[in-house]
């Protein structure tokens, strides 16, 4: 089973986030959807261990340094529990590889919104945007809909 521990990272460059369109994998919880990039923890990785693995997998980018943003507890009555490590970085070196996960596009922040992205993502999102200080964010889906919002212990409207 794969680790319920993720790290999921947003790299900005000129006002764009590189996207990742997860279309190429079979049974995959994301297809269709608009990701940061990221993964699962493996054997005794850290967060930020698992982050620069999965970066350098997944983009050829190394990240140089990155914010830890905050946490996401994603539950779902399809999948296990889900406990997201969310980074951002600006600084990276190297040039953006094909992705064996789907397409790594940068996508202006301002039109990130229109794509294809899970409900809670768009919360998340906001926060990044807002600069708001590290969060923990729970996240509670039934049958693929968003039903429960919690940020920092308190509910959502």
């Amino acid at each position: 089973m794969k680790s319920q521990l993720t790290p999921l990272c947003y790299i900005e460059q000129n006002e764009s986030y590189l996207m990742l369109h997860r279309t190429t994998k079979a049974n995959d919880e994301n297809h269709n959807k608009w990701i940061g990039v990221g993964g699962h923890f493996e054997g005794t990785e850290s967060p930020e261990e698992c982050l620069l693995r999965e970066v350098k997998e997944e983009t050829g980018l190394t990240l140089n340094s990155w914010s830890f943003r905050g946490i996401v507890t994603f539950v779902s009555d399809d999948h296990p529990a889900e406990y997201m490590h969310l980074f951002t970085s600006t600084d990276f070196t190297g040039t953006v590889c094909p992705c064996d996960e789907g397409q790594l596009e940068w996508v202006q922040k301002s039109k990130i919104n229109t794509l294809s992205l899970w409900e809670g993502d768009k919360i998340f999102l906001d926060l990044l945007a807002k600069e708001a200080p590290f969060f923990s964010l729970k996240l509670i889906y039934k049958n693929g809909l968003l039903t429960t919002k919690i940020l920092d212990g308190k509910p959502l409207a």
